[in-house]
Formats: C-alpha cells, structure tokens, sequence
C-alpha cells in the first residue's frame, strides 16, 4: 500500500539536506593552524547555505518607529520585552525570544510624511549567530540608544533601613 509518507521519504532521501555542511571536509586537530591554512589558501571553506525566505531570525527594532502602544509586550509568550517609561520605548531581551514573530505580527509602527502606509517598528531579520559569553551585551539586548545613557545617568538607590552601609 502506497501513501503520502513513502513519497515524502523518498524525497528525503534524494534531496541534500537544507543544513550548512562542517565548514571543511575533516575535523582539524588544531583550528589555529585550520584557520592559517584558510588564510593561506591552503584549504577551502564551505559556504554557509543561504536563509530561506520566511526566515525568523534577530528580532530588529526600530525605535524611531516606535509609537510606544506595548501590545508587543502583551502578545510576549517569553517576557522578552521590557518596558522603559522614561522613554515610552521598549528592551528586547533576545536571549529570552523565542523567535515567534508575534509581536511584529501585532506592532502597528508609524507613518512618516511621504510613505503610504505605516512601517511596523518591529521586524525579524536573517541574522542568526546571536551567541554570546555575556547575557547583556548589546548582540542580545535591543533598545533605544537613549536608554544606554539614562542607566549611566540612574543614581544609586538610597540604602534601606536596617542596611548596612
């Protein structure tokens, strides 16, 4: 009995797979000298396979766009936004995205003179080598340029009673 499946495993197995390949032939035993042979010209890298269309990488914020109505942050299944009132803008934690794309489903933006409709303030991207050793660096926190000035500009908040100092 032939069905749908058989036909979807035999494509499986004929088409190469979407994934990028190791980027040379073998593992190397040492990447230093791996990466001397590729400056030389010694060895070839393989090329990384190119995004698909649709593609939901690094969630890109525009903050001039921004109309400051959070629905983004209330669509949030991750808690990745953060609202900054001194502002009216939002954080975007990328380390706790989950890439699901429904705040720029939801982000109404703004229409600037000249443009025929509204551009959303949100927007997934293709980027997606987004690792990183630090948890706040600005790779994995998106914000208005406006909010790295005002935590230099926070004072310290006054000791609580009982504290010591």
């Amino acid at each position: 009995m032939v069905n749908k499946m058989m036909f979807v495993l035999l494509k499986q197995l004929v088409h190469k797979p979407a994934t990028n390949p190791f980027p040379v032939k073998h593992a190397p035993a040492n990447v230093t000298e791996l990466i001397e042979k590729v400056q030389k010209g010694e060895v070839q890298i393989n090329p990384p396979v190119p995004v698909s269309e649709g593609f939901r990488g690094k969630l890109h914020y525009d903050p001039e766009r921004c109309i400051g109505c959070r629905l983004c942050i209330l669509v949030c299944p991750a808690n990745a936004m953060e609202w900054i009132p001194e502002l009216k803008k939002i954080r975007h934690y990328v380390s706790r995205c989950m890439f699901c794309a429904l705040c720029v489903d939801v982000c109404p933006g703004k229409k600037f003179p000249g443009e025929e409709k509204a551009v959303k303030a949100l927007s997934m991207s293709e980027e997606f080598l987004i690792a990183d050793y630090d948890k706040y660096s600005d790779n994995l926190i998106e914000e208005p340029p406006e909010a790295k000035e005002l935590h230099k500009k926070k004072p310290e908040a006054p000791a609580q009673v009982g504290e010591k100092t």
